[in-house]
């Protein structure tokens, strides 16, 4: 599924963004957000097999809410100055556009 190879690859960047937090950070905002941005990915994961259409839907929202905790974790970042402008500005918008994709895939659900 296209939302789950966005959302793994949304896992990556963040991944690699957040190596550069400060260290004080590592049990904090760092665990946080690597913790919300894999939960994307496996959630549309778990969804996908084997499910009820009520339950895809479940895992599917599940998915969304994992979304906009790394959503505010950016927030975060960037009001802390882990991250700059422009990083900001790029995770945003790959999130913004994930999730405008799951949300769409999730109204698809019968």
């Amino acid at each position: 599924m296209i939302i789950w190879q966005k959302a793994m690859l949304l896992g990556e960047e963040v991944n690699l963004k957040v190596q550069l937090f400060p260290k004080e950070e590592l049990y904090n905002l760092s665990s946080q957000i690597r913790r919300a941005v894999d939960s994307i990915a496996l959630n549309i994961a778990e969804g996908s097999i084997g499910q009820s259409n009520p339950e895809q839907r479940k895992f599917i929202g599940y998915a969304l809410r994992s979304l906009a905790e790394v959503v505010t974790c950016l927030h975060k970042a960037k009001r802390r100055s882990y991250i700059d402008e422009e990083a900001f500005q790029k995770l945003y918008s790959d999130s913004f556009n994930l999730m405008n994709m799951i949300v769409a895939f999730q109204k698809n659900i019968k």
